[in-house]
C-alpha cells in the first residue's frame, strides 16, 4: 500500500471494500440516466397527447448530438466517480492496526489508523432481510480513551471481519508481583 507505511514486523491481514452489490446499486441511477435520452422518444410515441414532443429528440441534428454528448458525458462522469469511490475506499486490517482509506473526491483522500492495542469494542450490525440473506453489514470499532471510532459500512461477512479483528487485538499482560 502506498497510502501508509507498514511498521517493521507488521503485515496486512485483510483488505476490504464495500459489497459489490451496493456498488451496483450506486451505478444504477447513472445507467438509467444514460438510457433515458434513447428511451424517452419511444415512450412519448406510446402516449398520444405527447407524440408531438418526440420530434425534439432528433439526434441527426448537430445541436441535439451535442446535447446528447453532454448528457452522456455527465452520466459517465458520475458513474466514474462512483467507481473511483468504490475502488479507492478501503479498510485494511494489519497485524497491529486498522486503517481506513476514504476517497472524499477525485483529488482528496483521507487515511486514518487505529492501533489494535487501543481497541476497546468491536460491534457488528446487520439490518434487514436482504442484507441478512446476503451477509452484508456494518462494523464499528471503538477505541479506549478518546472518542475515536471507525465504522465500516456495507461490508461482506461482517462477523468474520469482527472475529479477525478480535484475534489480532493484543491481550493485556498481567502485572508481575515482586
Amino acid at each position: 500500500m502506498k497510502e501508509f507505511e507498514l511498521e517493521p514486523g507488521e503485515h496486512v491481514v485483510r483488505q476490504l471494500r464495500r459489497h459489490w452489490l451496493l456498488f451496483l446499486g450506486e451505478l444504477l441511477p447513472y445507467a438509467i440516466l444514460a438510457i433515458l435520452p434513447f428511451a424517452v422518444p419511444k415512450l412519448l410515441v406510446l402516449a398520444p397527447p405527447l407524440v408531438g414532443y418526440a420530434g425534439f429528440f432528433n439526434y441527426s441534428e448537430p445541436v441535439m448530438r451535442v446535447a446528447l454528448g453532454a448528457w452522456l458525458l455527465m452520466s459517465w462522469t458520475g458513474a466514474w466517480g462512483a467507481f473511483t469511490k468504490y475502488f479507492l475506499n478501503a479498510w485494511i486490517l494489519t497485524s497491529q492496526r486498522v486503517v481506513t482509506i476514504k476517497q472524499r473526491g477525485f483529488f482528496r483522500r483521507e487515511v486514518s489508523s487505529l492501533l489494535l492495542a487501543r481497541v476497546q469494542d468491536v460491534t457488528t450490525n446487520v439490518t434487514g432481510v436482504l442484507f441478512s440473506l446476503l451477509g452484508i453489514g456494518n462494523i464499528k470499532v471503538q477505541s479506549a480513551g478518546a472518542d475515536v471510532e471507525f465504522t465500516m459500512r456495507g461490508i461482506p461477512r461482517p462477523e468474520q471481519m469482527r472475529d479477525l479483528i478480535m484475534k489480532y487485538i493484543p491481550e493485556e499482560e498481567e502485572p508481575k508481583n515482586n
